[in-house]
């Protein structure tokens, strides 16, 4: 498959996840506006109000009934996309894990900002981290690019019949979301063409096969279901991979699992998630030209987390550094456990270090990555860091 891409645009990341909704022309949204994320379907609402899109739109009255909105419109047979923030994710918690476990393969852009309390509204990963043991699958951008990008690749994986989980699309809020860029989009007819049409597995309106969702589930079947799940996260490993190199082809952009940066030689490893990636890539370079042997990398998909990708990638490091943007009170940045959980398959681990930064928008500079790797490299660091902090 060949595209003929489109015209390079000036966007915000906001803007540029509505135009691939409206490129692939969901049935159903539901939504309510919160920032940073309102632009979304701000401006999904107008392509809707101007005849531009088939899609039903509804206005509800909070995030908790968007969400159970979406999940019955996606259960009855339609492709249904939804998009939210920070406070409005946690309302959204209870239906969270029921949607999943309904195994509709909705999609919601979330434009990750903290949790208050305190009442904050800046960019941290507070609001995903908090959600990602529900059973949905978690993609990552770096830059308005991949948001978009993201946004057209997330119901090819959700939807696959292998897989059939619902999506979160994750852009950086205010650094992504408003934000302008330049970004390529493709052709609209190419997009239709490669998210193809929705082919909902047991839809509620489908007469003909009357099926049940979302019954009561004792011990005897609970547990096989959550199994199930596990095991549709492990085919959406396999799917994402396929997806994204088909993706390539179209779009002539490559994502992977784990993108990766200066790391075939690097002594030390820092991983992080989001636009923070970009940043961290300019004080490798700086690092770099000082001598140091240092690389970083992020989990494009933080959900199925890439555990045979990490383990590769961190074998053999002198250290390996891993960036949290959120805090789990009385133990570790969420991301922590689990690369040095994958690091556990070679039998002898780097030494592994935990850094918090930017909790509730606090600014993050190249210098202070920078310093991260020169903490490391000359014995500075503890187990777990707090980068920044003015006490």
């Amino acid at each position: 498959m060949t595209s003929k891409v489109g015209k390079d645009l000036a966007i915000n990341g906001d803007s540029a996840i509505a135009l691939a909704w409206k490129q692939i022309n969901p049935d159903v949204c539901a939504a309510y506006p919160i920032t940073p994320q309102t632009i979304i379907v701000e401006k999904f609402s107008q392509y809707v109000a101007n005849g531009e899109v088939d899609t039903e739109f509804v206005d509800v009255e909070s995030e908790h009934s968007a969400l159970t909105f979406c999940t019955t419109a996606c259960s009855a047979g339609a492709r249904t996309f939804t998009a939210t923030a920070s406070q409005g994710l946690a309302y959204m918690w209870e239906m969270l894990p029921i949607t999943a476990a309904m195994r509709v393969p909705l999609v919601m852009a979330v434009a990750n900002r903290t949790l208050s309390g305190p009442i904050n509204i800046n960019n941290d990963h507070g609001d995903v981290m908090s959600a990602r043991d529900t059973g949905w699958i978690s993609l990552f951008s770096e830059n308005v690019q991949e948001a978009y990008d993201m946004s057209i690749v997330a119901p090819r994986i959700a939807e696959h019949p292998d897989v059939q989980l619902p999506c979160l699309v994750n852009l950086d809020g205010f650094i992504l979301t408003h934000a302008i860029e330049r970004m390529t989009p493709l052709e609209t007819a190419d997009v239709k063409k490669f998210v193809g049409p929705f082919k909902p597995l047991y839809p509620l309106l489908d007469t003909d096969h009357p099926v049940t969702h979302n019954l009561m589930d004792g011990p005897l079947y609970y547990f096989p279901h959550k199994v199930q799940m596990v095991q549709a996260m492990r085919k959406a490993h396999d799917v994402s991979e396929d997806v994204f190199a088909e993706y390539a082809k179209l779009s002539g952009r490559t994502y992977h699992l784990v993108e990766e940066y200066m790391c075939e030689d690097a002594d030390y490893i820092a991983i992080v998630l989001g636009s923070s990636f970009g940043t961290m890539k300019e004080a490798v370079d700086q690092l770099r030209r000082e001598g140091m042997k240092v690389g970083v990398a992020m989990p494009r998909v933080f959900r199925p987390w890439p555990e045979k990708e990490i383990a590769a990638l961190v074998k053999g490091r002198k250290a390996v550094i891993v960036m949290d943007r959120h805090l789990s009170v009385g133990a570790y940045g969420p991301m922590f456990p689990e690369v040095c959980a994958a690091a556990t398959l070679d039998k002898e681990m780097p030494e592994m270090y935990n850094y918090i930064f930017g909790l509730g928008g606090a600014d993050t500079m190249v210098s202070d990555f920078m310093s991260v790797f020169k903490d490391v490299s000359e014995g500075r660091a503890d187990k777990i860091n707090f980068l920044g902090v003015r006490m």
